[in-house]
């Protein structure tokens, strides 16, 4: 695959969103910068959605046509989600969303644990991929430690990481990229070390997922899980886990599905038309590199194309979040929280934190939400990040841009905050 990325032109993708085209109280239209809550989703996923409830809605496993219409469609999400992240299907488990995928999954991990073994977290991750192991470590009589951060940058301290891995950690919990400062971790050189002391590592990927390319191939991540609402599909979860993993964690079941297979991890009637979704968001995705007329895209698999769709949304974005961190900055009275130095955009994702001494959080998304601008405040699930930078309870003001976002929009959000006195 050859890519050739300057100055992607996304524009035409907006016009995919119906959401993008309404208009918010008072007649404006909305400027979705709650992205990292949630994206909003493309027509395409919606017609999938809506063809799978009216054409194969039932229940998997039957003899008649409708059964097997949506046995088909779950077998064809599973290659496209595997595409998305260079697993194969039999390492795909569908779920409710990443949350609920990792309790399920980290009560299985459970029963492998013994007392005296210990579990690494670290400061700068979502809750949901905190809380679960903290609750087996306590089930179990193990030892959690936590991988602080480096201020001001909010960035992971690699040092600490590697100090606290011992022969005794079974498992490293570890995000792909902060929810709320954008950071970006080293995951490649976390997963060689865990696994150089024989640690399993789990990677909560639901933030790096709308924004760059996965590759759980090169990362030899032991699990690995996002959520679809997150890149433009509706509210599944997607957990992978290498074969051999899935096969050694026992799995919670009713009796007649307590099989062998790599997804009998997943619990109950799953959520079909979800799954549906999720596959086409991968499958609109992939298209993404066609917006862009500077690229040149040799790309004759999907998953080559979602690669070129990544490259092209990554330049769409950071050069947006490039002119959304210049405005912000300019604000009197502005602390943004994450690395700010242009030349480490790298490790970096579009998500901005800050706090200001003209509102509190609840007050700034306040003000920008009376101008249809949808922004998040508080703590957004890091919560001992937000402990730990000392802005419990209240958080931070967080505004994440997507590849439907443009310059205008960034343009009205930074007039919008600029015209407080």
């Amino acid at each position: 695959m050859t890519v050739r990325i300057a100055s992607p032109d996304l524009a035409p993708a907006r016009a995919l969103f119906p959401a993008l085209q309404a208009t918010a109280d008072g007649g404006m239209a909305p400027i979705f910068l709650d992205n990292p809550g949630g994206t909003q989703v493309p027509e395409p996923v919606l017609a999938a959605m809506r063809d799978s409830l009216v054409g194969a809605n039932a229940n998997t496993g039957g003899a008649f046509g409708t059964s097997q219409r949506s046995d088909a469609a779950l077998v064809a999400a599973r290659a496209a989600l595997a595409d998305l992240l260079n697993a194969v299907p039999d390492e795909i488990v569908f779920g409710a969303n990443m949350t609920t995928l990792t309790f399920a999954i980290s009560r299985g991990i459970a029963h492998l644990l013994q007392p005296g073994d210990e579990i690494v977290t670290t400061v700068l991750d979502h809750d949901a991929n905190v809380a679960p192991w903290l609750a087996i470590a306590r089930e179990r009589g193990a030892t959690v430690r936590v991988v602080d951060i480096r201020t001001p940058d909010c960035t992971l301290d690699m040092d600490q990481l590697a100090d606290l891995l011992t022969p005794r950690t079974r498992l490293l919990a570890i995000g792909y990229a902060s929810n709320a400062t954008g950071t970006i971790n080293d995951i490649p050189t976390a997963v060689r070390l865990a696994h150089d002391v024989g640690a399993w590592v789990y990677v909560d990927a639901v933030q790096y997922a709308p924004h760059g390319s996965i590759d759980v191939r090169a990362l030899d991540c032991d699990f690995l899980a996002c959520s679809a609402y997150k890149f433009f599909g509706p509210h599944v979860g997607v957990l992978y886990g290498k074969a051999e993993r899935l096969a050694e964690v026992p799995a919670y079941k009713v009796r007649p599905q307590q099989d062998e297979s790599p997804w009998r991890h997943e619990t109950g009637t799953l959520n079909h038309e979800g799954i549906v979704g999720a596959a086409a968001a991968v499958d609109y995705l992939a298209t993404l590199g066609s917006f862009d007329p500077s690229a040149t895209i040799v790309a004759p698999t999907r998953r080559a194309q979602i690669g070129a769709a990544m490259a092209a949304i990554r330049a769409h974005e950071m050069a947006l979040f490039d002119r959304l961190l210049t405005g912000v900055e300019r604000l009197p009275g502005v602390r943004v929280w994450g690395i700010t130095d242009r030349a480490r955009f790298a490790q970096r994702g579009p998500t901005l934190a800050f706090t200001w001494d003209a509102f509190s959080p609840r007050e700034t998304a306040a003000l920008l939400g009376r101008h249809g601008i949808n922004a998040w405040d508080g703590d957004y699930y890091a919560t001992n990040l937000m402990e730990r930078l000392g802005l419990a309870p209240d958080g931070a003001v967080r505004l994440g841009l997507a590849h439907y976002n443009t310059a205008a929009e960034v343009d009205k959000t930074l007039a919008v905050l600029a015209s407080v006195p």
